[in-house]
């Protein structure tokens, strides 16, 4: 049964605070939404959080790999009676009536699951290839989950011959930017788990072996293997940009907004001399508040 009214906003109180506390960039470009479109993004933000902390969680670190398949396995079927109209919790309420007001389809919710089902396997990524279909289940499918919620501007469907355009490649292409941004900002969290997901053709490329990025070595080879990686990052950012423009009005400044900032942990990499393994790269307070303007500007134009 659907939530009374009054438990349907407490449900998305809690969602907006998970965003707030767990993804304050991605928060900030949600706060410029409108209320409706702004919950929905809340609530697909928190679903997305719940399908990684099936596996990413510290929880799960623990357990074998049987088990989290099996909790994977779990999820997709509750998943698929999700989209069936299912509610057993608070977030299954959010989501039903996101679905509701923003019809989308259910490909993505299992990709990104597969994604994850990548993690119980893939410690290691031969070839970008291998890479990126990695970053487009767990991330650009996120930029299809929320296109639909983003819509898109009348003045590209108004007339009757007007094609409304596809947002789809420019959606997949920021997450797989965002996902790209996050792998070079967390490359010390992530050996600590044992994982490395830059490519291992670019580590032979640079000549900087598995053991030298076990041992956080810094060098020469680290910082070439570094820059080529921020290039191939900005340039899925630039991907992305041309989708923008098509968005909605009230859709465009908040996604100019997430997208500069995030691109901006690039420029914080670069800031720490690629030392992301003492460091953690970030965006402070003031130069997000200062980007706002600029995205404010950028969003005006088709």
């Amino acid at each position: 049964m659907p939530l009374a009214a009054p438990d349907l906003d407490a449900a998305f109180e809690a969602c907006r605070r998970e965003t707030a506390e767990w993804a304050k960039t991605f928060y900030l470009g949600t706060l410029l939404l409108p209320p409706a479109k702004r919950r929905a993004i809340w609530a697909i933000y928190v679903w997305c959080r719940r399908t990684d902390e099936l596996m990413d969680s510290p929880e799960a670190q623990s357990r074998p790999v049987a088990e989290l398949a099996e909790r994977l396995d779990r999820w997709e079927e509750k998943t698929r009676a999700l989209f069936n109209g299912t509610v057993e919790n608070d977030l299954d309420a959010v989501m039903v009536d996101t679905l509701e007001r923003f019809p989308q389809d259910i490909q993505p919710y299992l990709d990104m699951i597969e994604g994850q089902r990548m993690d119980l396997t893939w410690t290691r990524y031969p070839r970008f290839d291998d890479l990126k279909l990695y970053c487009y289940r767990v991330a650009g499918t996120v930029g299809l989950m929320t296109q639909g919620v983003m819509g898109v501007d009348g003045a590209y469907t108004s007339a009757p011959w007007s094609d409304r355009p596809d947002t789809s490649d420019a959606a997949v292409a920021l997450g797989i930017a965002n996902q790209l941004t996050n792998i070079l900002r967390d490359v010390g969290e992530d050996r600590g788990r044992g994982r490395i997901y830059l490519p291992l053709e670019d580590l032979e490329r640079f000549g900087y072996s598995e053991d030298d990025l076990m041992a956080g070595r810094l060098n020469s080879a680290w910082c070439e293997l570094m820059q080529f990686q921020l290039k191939r990052a900005r340039d899925w950012f630039a991907r992305s940009e041309a989708g923008v423009r098509w968005l909605s009005r009230d859709a465009r400044w908040p996604v100019w907004t997430s997208l500069r900032l995030y691109r901006g942990i690039l420029d914080a990499i670069e800031r720490v001399d690629y030392d992301v393994f003492n460091n953690r790269a970030y965006v402070g307070k003031v130069s997000k508040l200062l980007d706002l303007p600029r995205s404010f500007v950028l969003a005006q134009a088709r």
